[in-house]
Formats: structure tokens, sequence, C-alpha cells
């Protein structure tokens, strides 16, 4: 969300998403607010500070730790405050692994993502971190079911080896699609503990559905407007397994919004496509921005949100 007041941001959000609020992230506060630093200040016995060039792997907690779990501190006090009452889903997100490991150095400058041992040693520190932060949501808001969301944006480029290294001049060698599957089922395992679904969001080109299924997200999210016919198998099946879509249709950045009804036609023309019945699109689809909302105006991300609700309704009420 874009700004910088996390009681306004978790008003906005508790009172404009009855069915699927969630807990704000307010990357214009600076290092630590960001989506790697936040997910860093989760991670258990491994810390993290920031260079120029991003965020460093460090041996102990130092400034920018603290201040990136004192502001998710702060963040989910005011969830608390504003959601008081709730009954339901309740998402929070974090960086997923593999996203993780592309962004954070390790002590010499490189990715961790080009040492195997600490993409070990990063899921299992998330999985711990997730643990508490999901058991911390249920104590705050004890009438939420929480849903856990894994920001991978990087994930296509960690398996087709696009990720570039320090120098800028090479790219990390493509990850096994078992590796990477094995650290995501790790973190589906919590997921599945605490009770809450699994969703992975990843807003490239490329979201590897069949991938993301079989390693346990019960939905993927994703940005409608770079899918391509070459998906619609796997789409398809994932939807006829029981996978739900968040299919980002509505821009994420300020512009003209059309009508709700004409957000979803393309989502009601791929369910055309691909054979599927109607009737299943409100229970199968997840009307939601094309990515996050950080680069808007608040007015902006006000009306998505309130957008969103009414193209889900239109989705729900006239599935043809």
């Amino acid at each position: 969300m874009p700004g910088e007041d996390a009681r306004e941001a978790a008003k906005t959000v508790t009172g404009s998403l009855e069915a699927l609020p969630h807990l704000p992230e307010l990357p214009a506060r600076g290092p630590g607010a960001d989506m790697i630093g936040r997910t860093a200040g989760l991670l258990v016995d491994v810390y993290a500070h920031v260079e120029p060039s991003g965020w460093r792997i460090s041996d102990r907690p130092g400034r920018d730790t603290r201040r990136a779990r004192a502001w998710l501190g702060e963040d989910l006090d005011a969830l608390e405050e504003f959601a008081q009452g709730h009954e339901g889903a309740l998402k929070v997100s974090a960086v997923g692994p593999w996203t993780l490991a592309a962004s954070l150095e390790l002590r010499g400058g490189e990715a961790a993502l080009s040492d195997a041992g600490a993409c070990r040693d990063l899921t299992a520190s998330l999985a711990e971190g997730l643990r508490a932060h999901l058991a911390d949501v249920r104590r705050r808001v004890p009438g939420a079911r929480p849903v856990l969301q894994l920001d991978e944006p990087s994930l296509p480029a960690v398996l087709a080896g696009q990720v570039r290294t320090a120098s800028g001049y090479r790219t990390h060698r493509a990850v096994d699609r078992a590796v990477v599957e094995g650290a995501l089922r790790e973190l589906a395992a919590v997921a599945k503990e605490a009770g809450a679904p699994l969703v992975v969001h990843s807003c490239a080109p490329g979201v590897p559905f069949q991938l993301l299924r079989r390693a346990g997200a019960d939905a993927v999210s994703f940005d409608f407007s770079l899918l391509t016919e070459r998906e619609d198998d796997a789409l398809g099946e994932a939807v006829e397994a029981g996978t739900t879509l968040f299919a980002g249709v509505v821009p994420g950045v300020d512009g003209r919004l059309s009508d709700p009804a004409g957000s979803v036609m393309g989502v009601r023309t791929l369910w055309r496509r691909l054979g599927l019945a109607p009737g299943t699109l409100s229970e199968s689809v997840v009307v939601t921005p094309a990515c996050g909302l950080a680069g808007a105006s608040p007015a902006y991300a006000r009306a998505v949100l309130a957008h969103c609700v009414r193209a889900a309704k239109s989705l729900a009420d006239n599935p043809e």
C-alpha cells in the first residue's frame, strides 16, 4: 500500500475488504519496510543489514534488523486495532525463499542464490519465522483464519537461470526444479501446520503453475495481462485440481479504471477457452490488483480495493 501511516492503511484495508483483508506493507517508509527487509526481519538466527547494493546477511542483528522488526510490530498493532472482531480469512505476506535468495547478498556481495547451503539455511530460517508470525497474528486477532502469501517475483528467473551475478556480466545457473519445489513444500508444511491456506504470488511472466501446485500451493496469484495461451493447459489442470486463481486484472498504478464487469471480461473469456463451467468462476477466482499498490496514490489505492470487490461481485452474479 502507498503512504507511511500504518493505522490509515489498516483502516483502509479492513474497511474495504471484508472477505479477505490483509496486513498492509508500506515500503515508502524506507529500508526495513520494503518487502526484502520486512521478510529479513522475520528470519530466525539469520540477520541482514543494508549496503548500497541492497540487503546483505550479517553476523548479528543491527539497526536495520531492529527497524524492520519495529515497523512490522507497528503494522501488527494497527491491524490488531482495526481487525478486532473480524472472523474469517486474514492474509499476511512474506517474500518466498527463492526471491529472498536472489535478493539477499552473502558477505562477499554475491546473491545467496549462488550457494546451495545458504539457500537451505534461508528456507529453514524463514520457516521458523513464519511459524512464529502466523501464531502472533492468531493471538492478536483471535477470530481470524490466517492465509499465508509468499511473494516470488524472481521465481521464474531463478528457474530459467536469468538472475544476474553481482558483476552484472553473468547469470546464476538455473536451480533444479526439484530443489525449488522442495523448498516451497517446506514452507507449505508450515502453512498447513497453522491451518493457513498458502498463496504464491508472482507478477512476472512464466509463472510455473504446475510446480507451485505440486509444492502445495492452494492458490496462485499472478498478473493476468502476462498470461499466454501456452499456459492454458497448466491453468486448466490447476483449476480442476482445486487451485484458486488470484487473477490480477486491475492495474496497480494510477490510471482510468474500467467498469467492474469489464475488468473481469478476460477471466470469463479464459474460462470459455478452457471449457470450464461458468458456475465455478466465483469459487475458483479471486479478483486482485495486478501487483502491489505501493506505487499508486492513496486515493487510487482505495478506489482499486473497492473496484476489486465490485468486479468479484460481477463475476459471481454474471459468470457468463
